[in-house]
Formats: C-alpha cells, sequence, structure tokens
C-alpha cells in the first residue's frame, strides 16, 4: 500500500508541475497575421506580416517579417523611415518575435505618428548579401479623440477630489473651531 500511495503521489506532483509550467505559456496570445506584403530583399523574398490593418497611430501591433525558406542560417537588419522615426538612423538587427519563434519580428511596436513609412531591410544568407524596401506603408490618425481631450477628461475626476479635500480641509481645520468656555 506505500508503493501505491507513493506511485500516485508522484504522478499527481507530475501532473501538478506540468500544468504548472503551462500556465504562462499559454498566458500570451498568439500572432494573428492579418496582412502581408512582399518585398524583394536581394535574392531574397520576404512576407512582412501586420497584427493590425490598416495601422493606427498610437495602436500597438506586431510585425513579423518571414524570408522564403525560413530564418536559420540567415541574418538581417531593418531600419523603418518616417515621421516617428526621425532619430533612428541606425538600423536595428532583425530577432525572433517572442510570440512566433519561427520568423523575425517586432512586438508591440506604436508607430507615434500618421503617415508614409519605408520599412528597408539587410539580408545575409547563403545565397548572399540583399537589401530591399517596403515603401509606402500608410499609417492613419490615432484612434480615439485627440490624446489632450482624453487627458483631460481623465483627469476632471482627480481634480474634484483635490477640491472637495481641500473644501473639507479648510471647513474642519483645528485653527477655526472656537475654543469652548
Amino acid at each position: 500500500m506505500t508503493a501505491l500511495r507513493k506511485f500516485a503521489l508522484t504522478v499527481l506532483a507530475a501532473i501538478t508541475l506540468s500544468l504548472v509550467a503551462v500556465g504562462p505559456a499559454s498566458a500570451y496570445a498568439p500572432v494573428d497575421v492579418v496582412h502581408t506584403e512582399r518585398v524583394q530583399v536581394g535574392p531574397y523574398a520576404m512576407t512582412v506580416g501586420f497584427s493590425t490593418w490598416p495601422i493606427r497611430a498610437m495602436k500597438s501591433l506586431d510585425f513579423t517579417f518571414m524570408p522564403d525558406g525560413g530564418i536559420d542560417g540567415k541574418s538581417g537588419t531593418i531600419q523603418i523611415e518616417g515621421p516617428a522615426f526621425h532619430g533612428w538612423k541606425r538600423a536595428a538587427p532583425l530577432v525572433r518575435h517572442p510570440r512566433k519563434r519561427d520568423s523575425w519580428g517586432l512586438d508591440i511596436l506604436a508607430i507615434n505618428d500618421p503617415g508614409s513609412y519605408d520599412f528597408r531591410f539587410t539580408l545575409d544568407g547563403p545565397a548572399g548579401h540583399g537589401e530591399g524596401t517596403l515603401e509606402g506603408v500608410h499609417v492613419l490618425d490615432q484612434p480615439g479623440p485627440p490624446l489632450s481631450l482624453s487627458w483631460t477628461i481623465a483627469s476632471l475626476p482627480l481634480l474634484g477630489l483635490i477640491a472637495f479635500l481641500s473644501v473639507s480641509w479648510r471647513r474642519t481645520r483645528p485653527a477655526r473651531q472656537p475654543l469652548p468656555l
């Protein structure tokens, strides 16, 4: 009976540990690519995927970059040019997307300003060096009201609380209370 009890506890512990380990991994939603564009980067054809389309300013989205034949044995860089990236003159290396491990990508990037953007790529791999540009990716205005109006409306309850507390403090201040006779 003791051996059976030890076996049952071991199986229960293994099941519990596997369920605990699976929990954080399933907390992240997979990347849903809803729009793709094709770009020729030298000898490599690459698919650029977007998680939302059309792109809106100040709204987070995922970008995926998948060269034909996969990313194994290849390396590359990306440089985004447009109204929101004036100071980003240096190319950034292409890295694996944190939730779509079979491709390169940018996770939850928000482009701050509307306008037209160019994605410049360089790839190095078995077929040699390649450069290419995805031109004219249009970013629309931000969704919803302007930020100044949103912040003003959101700060009204705080301003009301400050006014209420200051009036209450002035009415009940101990220095204004009459002295008992």
